[in-house]
């Protein structure tokens, strides 16, 4: 038998002492693996990252942006970053709201969230907890009036950025599933980033408010991040009979079931996950 390392590698025999058999084994000088020091040194940081750190460090630099009026009138701003930096800004201002959105989608569980909305502050919590991605949320709004307007417009600029910090998709699992358990209560999440909008929502929450917020609003959350995102979702309660368990145990499946579409497939080697080659709303 021959254990080398390569064809080329200098090799020198050596018998065996054994008094029944006597095969002679090639045995190799060079290492069969390298060692930490053969690697050559490289930067901890890509160029881009390097140059993104250094943009965003020079008070005298300013970064193009793009501003786009949606079909209610409101601007939207999108903050481009380097390539490869899966991250969305976005701000979105109308007459009833001032919403700004940050997203990381290769984050750490980074929760900064203050939209004037308790309740929906501790959700998104659990998206960033159980999602692993940095969420930064700072809206305010006309909650003098009630909650509507400025949990729709979160909604809409955090599937913005969504839909921003993805890209072209390419290498990503796309698709996600996850159920999670909050005591009694259980919620099933199934999506897909496809980049068709689709929402199958299916829970059935018993009291009309958690602490000050509607209830109602839930449902009305996730139609309109998925109005923007471009992403199907379906969620299913299978058990469940405390208000706030049941939406929790949502949010917590939905950060699970995304974190899951948006890691990336090592297999897929950077190619798009469709058949079509492309992952677009359409």
């Amino acid at each position: 038998m021959e254990l080398t390392a390569a064809a080329s590698a200098r090799l020198v025999e050596y018998p065996i002492s054994s008094p029944l058999l006597k095969p002679r084994v090639r045995v190799s000088q060079r290492p069969l693996a390298p060692t930490l020091t053969s690697f050559p040194k490289r930067p901890i940081f890509p160029p881009n990252h390097r140059q993104l750190l250094t943009m965003s460090q020079d008070p005298q630099r300013s970064i193009s942006c793009a501003a786009l009026v949606d079909e209610n009138g409101s601007t939207i701003t999108a903050f481009p970053f380097g390539a490869g930096a899966r991250i969305g800004e976005v701000k979105r201002v109308t007459k009833e709201t001032n919403v700004s959105v940050k997203i990381n989608l290769d984050g750490s569980g980074v929760a900064e969230n203050n939209t004037g909305i308790p309740f929906l502050d501790h959700m998104l919590d659990q998206l960033a907890s159980h999602g692993l991605l940095d969420v930064h949320v700072k809206a305010t709004g006309d909650i003098h009036i009630d909650d509507h307007h400025t949990n729709e417009d979160v909604a809409l600029a955090i599937g913005t950025a969504f839909l921003q910090a993805l890209g072209d998709r390419k290498g990503i699992n796309r698709f996600g599933d996850f159920s999670a358990p909050l005591d009694e209560a259980l919620v099933h999440v199934a999506l897909d980033l496809s980049g068709r909008p689709h929402l199958s929502y299916d829970l059935h929450i018993p009291t009309q408010r958690v602490g000050t917020y509607d209830t109602q609003l839930v449902e009305h959350f996730f139609q309109s991040l998925v109005n923007t995102s471009g992403m199907t979702l379906h969620i299913r309660q299978l058990a469940g009979r405390n208000s706030h368990h049941i939406i929790e145990a949502t949010f917590k499946a939905f950060a699970r079931a995304l974190r899951q579409a948006t890691e990336y497939d090592p297999r897929r080697r950077g190619t798009i996950p469709s058949s079509k080659g492309v992952l677009s709303r359409s």
